[in-house]
This record gives structure tokens, sequence and C-alpha cells, in this order.
């Protein structure tokens, strides 16, 4: 078995046209049914109910042909002992035969399969909505996460990106902005001009609260990656609503889960990221349709660029061997 980290990763490094092509293809193969994921349990401590370890199991058929699971915990407090939130581990088993075949501790790698599903969905929005002119990004939240969503959405735009706002609750240092966007970005005073001013926008905080209270800008392409940022009525009349799965995402306090309590939204009310890849489903809106994405985040797509990241660790040499 194969052990990798955050420096074998980062090793390896972040190609996301390879990445996003991965989670692609496992939303085809999940479509075509050659996955399972059971729903996520959720382990949480009477103590210190903020703090919770997440079981994402999943076995991911197709070219992929491993199964796992994901254990990730989010300790919010650490931060005060100058610990990370997050501390995420996989274990990969080859499916033919249920050996273990890697462990992975990262919680680069958490992020990056974040930004990645994000990728697809902006990806899927450029193709359906060809915009003409350049596209402004704004990011809420300057952690990890917020972090990468930024280096693939430069990647992914190259010139056509026209601007970047960013704001953060903790303040943001001039010096973690990108050497390549950072003429182009401005550091905001609060979320509202980053809303105000933004055709794509992501959510990448861990808010205690809902504040964002306004309707979206016509056309807007909303990452809802934090998923408790939208106060409902912010959201309530739009017509694009587009999870990963319903069953996961309507659930634990998150603003579909809102929508659904408050104003009656369904799941025949949504399309999932597999019609959008699928069967072209953004076609079904209108131009100037916000677009409002939800993705809650499924173990397929971790088991997927876990073993992404294996093939390239055994190709490379990269990595240390563990023995039983």
């Amino acid at each position: 078995m194969i052990y990798l980290h955050d420096g074998h990763i980062r090793e390896i490094g972040i190609d996301w046209n390879e990445l996003t092509g991965v989670i692609e293809e496992v939303i085809k193969v999940k479509d075509s049914g050659q996955s399972a994921h059971p729903l996520k349990p959720y382990l949480r401590f009477p103590d210190e109910p903020a703090n919770r370890i997440i079981a994402m199991p999943a076995y991911v058929g197709g070219s992929f042909n491993m199964a796992g699971i994901k254990w990730i915990a989010s300790f919010p407090g650490n931060r005060r002992n100058g610990l990370p939130r997050a501390h995420n581990t996989i274990i990969l088993n080859d499916a033919s035969t249920g050996e273990p075949v890697a462990f992975l501790y990262s919680g680069l790698l958490n992020a990056i399969r974040t930004a990645a599903v994000s990728g697809v969905m902006f990806r899927a929005y450029l193709t359906a909505r060809k915009p003409a002119n350049k596209l402004r990004v704004g990011i809420i939240g300057w952690g990890p996460i917020g972090r990468l969503h930024l280096g693939m959405l430069e990647r992914m735009l190259g010139d056509k990106l026209e601007h970047v706002t960013l704001y953060d609750l903790n303040g943001i240092d001039p010096d973690s902005i990108p050497a390549g966007v950072k003429n182009i970005t401005t550091i905001a005073d609060d979320w509202r001009s980053v809303y105000r001013s933004s055709n794509v926008f992501a959510t990448c905080t861990v808010a205690a609260d809902r504040y964002i209270d306004e309707v979206p800008l016509s056309g807007t392409l909303l990452l809802n990656v934090s998923l408790r940022d939208y106060k409902p009525a912010s959201v309530a009349k739009l017509k694009a609503v587009i999870i990963d799965d319903w069953k996961e995402v309507c659930r634990e306090n998150t603003d579909v889960e809102q929508l659904h309590l408050q104003h009656g939204l369904q799941e025949s009310d949504t399309r999932s990221i597999s019609d959008v890849i699928c069967r072209n489903g953004l076609a079904d809106y209108a131009a100037d349709e916000p677009v409002y994405f939800n993705p809650m985040g499924l173990a397929v797509f971790d088991i997927g660029i876990a073993e992404y990241y294996l093939r390239k660790a055994l190709r490379r040499g990269i990595g240390m061997n563990l023995e039983g």
C-alpha cells in the first residue's frame, strides 16, 4: 500500500484541465449506474457540537474500478491552536479484490476535489452561455478552497478574466494573491461589493450565519461551495438550481434544505450536475437566468481524484510504500 500526503500531491502538481476531466468522467460513470455512494453519516461530539467527522464511502466503476472511504474531520476551534480546521484522509481499495492499495492524508486533496467540481460546472456554464465579454470573478472566503478556486478560474479563463474581487472577514494579505492576477485584483471591504460586481461568484466560507440578502445579477454563475451563505429569499425565485445529489444536499441546514422547507423547493425543481454534463441541462434556461450551483460533495469525486493521483504517483515513483 502506498502512502501519499500533501507534499506528494504538490510534487505531482495541479493540472485543472486533467482534474476537471476526471470529475466529468466520474459523472458519466455515475450516470451510467456504475457507482455507489451511500448517504454519508456525520459523527458528532456531545460536548463540542461544532466538531464533526464525516464518513464518505464510495465505489466508482468504469476505468477507475476503485472503491474507498473518505474520513474527513472538521474542528473549527483548531484555528485557535494553530491547527488546520479540516483533516482529510482517504483509503483506496481495488474494487476487483478489495485489497487496500493507498492511504492518503491530504487536506490539499479535499480542496482540489472541491475546486475541480466547481471547474466542471464553470466549463459547462461557459459552453452553454458563450459569454461575449470578459468575466469578473468574485470570491468570498480566502482559505485554501477560496485560493484554489481562484487558481482554477484563472487557469480556465486565461485572458478572458477581466477582474477579480476578494473578501474575507479576517482580511486578506495582498502578498497571498497570485502574481498572475495581482494587478487585476481588488480586496473589498465587504461582501456586497464582491456580489454586485461579479459574473462568477464563489462562496468559500465557514460562515456561522447566512448573510447574502440580495438577488444575484442577471446571468451570474453562483458557486455556492460553502452551502450556508444565502438567505432563502435572495435565491427563492431562481429557476436554475443545480445540485450534485438531492438526498445529500437537502439536509444539514444547507441553503437547499432551507429553500425546501421555507419555499417548497422540490427535487423536480432542480437539475443535477449529471443532467448538466450528460444531457446539456443548462440549455433549459434563458441566458439571463442566474445559475445557482450547490455541491454537497460526493465521495465518488474524492475516489476519482484520489485514484488519479495514485496513478500519477505510481508512474513517477512518488510516495511511501507501507508493508503489512
